[in-house]
């Protein structure tokens, strides 16, 4: 299958990240999506220009994908200025069915980042039209619409899960392809007084205690 993760920034796509390894171990396909260019995301360096703050995710998330032998495609909308357009669902649409995409996962709505609940939409939206004969884009319709599953926001921002899985096998090479974030580790040093390892662990320990293992990833019902 190819599993595609479509999210607004890059780094989001830890929430998802060791369910996706565990994917990838029985022989799926791995693509990843980001619909922003992640230049809002420089709480340890303010003043950073946003051309470059961009160009420092885009290599960070460049990094991780080759480490995965991933796709990776990245749509270059302005970070914390997302909005839903005909132009943008045409190109997400496109760019789903270039991955020729199986089961796609995305933000959880509500959330408590806009850009976050307007991919969610997008989502929603462009999934079911990957199908359509009548929406041309460059790539052509897929056979059968992806499923869609949610994954949890940052600290469970009204998340009940329905679904667990256990990671534990796959906890330490999620820390270690995490750590190609480095700007976003040290983005939330200054924002939360924690890295991103402290942050995974905390959600996947909290969510394992929960359905009896050490480390737990987490979805609820699909949308398609």
């Amino acid at each position: 299958m190819n599993v595609v993760s479509v999210m607004a920034h890059q780094d989001d796509e830890l929430m998802c990240l060791g369910t996706m390894l565990k994917m990838q171990e029985r022989g799926d396909r791995l693509h990843f999506i980001c619909v922003t260019d992640g230049s809002g995301g420089m709480a340890q360096a303010p003043d950073m220009p946003r051309l470059l703050a961009a160009a420092v995710r885009d290599s960070e998330m460049k990094d991780l994908t080759r480490r995965l032998g991933a796709t990776y495609l990245c749509l270059s909308e302005q970070d914390e200025y997302l909005y839903d357009t005909p132009e943008l669902r045409l190109r997400l649409i496109n760019a789903i069915r270039l991955c020729q995409a199986d089961v796609i996962f995305t933000h959880f709505n509500p959330d408590y980042n806009v850009d976050h609940s307007t991919v969610t939409e997008l989502v929603r939206q462009c999934a079911m039209h990957s199908t359509f004969p009548m929406t041309h884009t460059e790539q052509p319709p897929l056979a059968a619409t992806p499923a869609v599953f949610l994954v949890e926001p940052s600290s469970g921002f009204g998340f009940e899960p329905t679904h667990y899985v256990d990671i534990t096998p796959f906890i330490e090479r999620k820390r270690e392809l995490a750590r190609c974030h480095k700007s976003q580790d040290d983005a939330f040093h200054v924002a939360l007084n924690k890295g991103l390892d402290d942050w995974i662990l905390e959600n996947t320990r909290y969510r394992g205690a929960q359905s009896g293992v050490e480390h737990a990833g987490r979805l609820p019902p699909t949308l398609c």
